[in-house]
């Protein structure tokens, strides 16, 4: 496929997969820098949202319930 007809995602992923090649440990140093637990933005991003709504009832339920 040339380059013309690529569509974005391909794109992205023939970089990221190009930059993990040159640089392997450079998403630890990412993961490391931005810190642990990036913040509910990032914890629902990973989830989904539908995903996240149904952890956060389950654990209202169990600390009113307690």
């Amino acid at each position: 496929m040339s380059n013309e007809k690529e569509s974005p995602e391909q794109k992205r992923e023939k970089l990221r997969q190009q930059e993990q090649k040159r640089n392997p440990g450079g998403n630890l140093r990412d993961a490391y820098d931005r810190g642990y637990g990036g913040g509910l933005a990032d914890l629902v991003g990973m989830f989904g949202w539908k995903t996240f709504l149904v952890i956060a009832v389950i654990l209202f339920s169990i600390l009113m319930f307690t």
